[in-house]
């Protein structure tokens, strides 16, 4: 069992090669070049995901449901959105791009995820 401290890491770690990946693919999604921004976007999104999403999560339950899960996609572009209002150097170029940016994100982390999960005995 991790820690608390090393899954902090690890989800800001994750975060920020989502970020990454996803500014690479999407040329709306900017961070200027800063790798201080990542960082600091990594962290707040992880926070943001761990702080409000549970409650968006839980007010749009209804939608959630008859979407059959589809509108989490639009929550987790809520999330993306707030991070970028909280740190300034993290620019989304609109609703499609930010929808788009979760996506990416949401993959690359499912993807990296089931690449550090150790393996069952």
């Amino acid at each position: 069992m991790r820690s608390i401290a090393s899954r902090l890491v690890i989800t800001c770690a994750l975060n920020c090669v989502g970020l990454l990946v996803a500014a690479a693919l999407i040329p709306q999604i900017t961070y200027e070049h800063r790798w201080q921004t990542l960082v600091l976007a990594g962290l707040i999104l992880g926070v943001v995901n761990f702080a409000v999403r549970p409650l968006v999560v839980v007010m749009t339950l209804p939608v959630v449901i008859l979407s059959l899960g589809l509108a989490l996609l639009v929550v987790n572009a809520f999330m993306l959105w707030l991070t970028s209002r909280i740190v300034t150097g993290l620019h989304l170029g609109g609703f499609w791009a930010t929808v788009g940016g979760a996506l990416v994100i949401w993959i690359v982390n499912l993807a990296l995820r089931a690449a550090l999960r150790p393996a069952r005995r």
